[in-house]
């Protein structure tokens, strides 16, 4: 038990996925694992383990924004003896082509926070995806006739922006897509030397303020989450 986590040792398997929306984690898990247990509830943050294709697998919600993921991912990893985790959640398309439902893989992730500049003293530090599961969750997707994109994405600490064409200079440079948990993820990964992914799915374009259906959200989703689970089993 952490302090914000209140399973017991042995309750979460060595892969967690972790969407933001704790209620997604649970669509999730009863959607796709066999016999899912809950294992937290704590803060309402709900985390299940049950098993796919054999393997047990976790999946708890890392709310919203970076701060938030890094307290459940240090528990995890520092606490639960946990080895992967993947995100999976929505992002907002920083390029015209990028339609509602695409699946992004995130090599990389740029940053307007200064969570890092804080831990490297005023130095920069490349957050990046571990390579094997990147490699395994690219070959999956095109295995199941997936278009995808892989490249670098913009993790952003505000959501309702000032500036509202701020992500603009980003996309100039290549980020594909914008989000606000994975430099986070892969930062405190590699502190722990576990491995970490983010698949994303493009839930809006900010470009033709495209937003996706329902039917698309659910598909996107459980299509993200399919690749996840795969990739490391």
């Amino acid at each position: 038990m952490s302090i914000h986590i209140e399973a017991k040792q042995g309750e979460i398997a060595q892969t967690v996925l972790m969407p933001g929306d704790p209620l997604r984690a649970k669509f999730f898990a009863q959607t796709l694992l066999k016999d899912p247990i809950c294992f937290n509830q704590v803060r309402g943050m709900l985390g299940y383990t049950g098993t796919y294709k054999g393997s047990r697998i976790s999946f708890m919600g890392s709310g919203m924004g970076i701060p938030t993921l890094q307290i459940y991912a240090h528990e995890l990893l520092s606490e639960y003896d946990v080895k992967n985790i993947i995100r999976v959640g929505t992002c907002g398309a920083l390029r015209k082509d990028l339609k509602t439902g695409k699946i992004i893989l995130a090599m990389s992730a740029s940053t307007d926070s200064n969570i890092n500049q804080i831990r490297f003293n005023g130095q920069d530090y490349a957050p990046t995806a571990n390579f094997d599961l990147l490699l395994s969750a690219y070959n999956i997707a095109k295995s199941r006739g997936e278009v995808i994109e892989v490249g670098n994405i913009l993790s952003s600490d505000t959501f309702y922006h000032d500036d509202e064409s701020y992500w603009k200079k980003w996309a100039d440079y290549g980020a594909l897509v914008v989000e606000m948990e994975t430099a986070g993820l892969y930062t405190i990964a590699a502190k722990f030397n576990a491995r970490a992914l983010s698949i994303l799915t493009v839930s809006d374009n900010l470009i033709t303020h495209e937003a996706a259906s329902s039917e698309i959200r659910e598909k996107g989703y459980i299509t993200m989450a399919q690749i996840a689970m795969d990739a490391v089993i």
